[in-house]
């Protein structure tokens, strides 16, 4: 998959059904991983371990992943949950706008972070 922003960058905002970054925007969830972000097309509702197959593929190069699950904190279903654990990959579920700051916050500090976020209808 071609990633839309080779490489690590800021979310700059989201809502609206999607995000900005690196001077763009997409609308839909993406992936932010160290090789670059990427469209996500994971259904929030249905989530499995395969949505997250380009994460598991880069997972040497990650040490926390975020998870934002939508517009409230969920867990994903176990099936994923079990999945990264098994590829020993630390994660944190959360709502999709504390898992931007948070990423923001933790990409400044040139932490080994990855995020998985589905868009949600508001934001900053």
């Amino acid at each position: 998959m071609t990633a839309h922003f080779p490489g690590t960058a800021t979310i700059d905002g989201y809502g609206a059904g999607g995000f900005s970054f690196a001077g763009m925007s997409h609308r839909g969830s993406i992936l932010a991983l160290p090789s670059g972000i990427y469209a996500w097309t994971a259904d929030p509702l249905a989530l499995s371990p395969d949505d997250f197959a380009m994460v598991l593929a880069e997972r040497e190069a990650i040490d926390l992943l975020l998870i934002g699950m939508g517009r409230d904190m969920a867990r994903p279903p176990r099936p994923v949950r079990e999945a990264l654990e098994r590829a020993g990959l630390r994660f944190d579920p959360m709502a999709t706008g504390h898992a931007v700051a948070t990423y923001n916050l933790l990409l400044g500090e040139r932490r080994r972070v990855a995020a998985a976020l589905i868009a949600v209808d508001h934001g900053s």
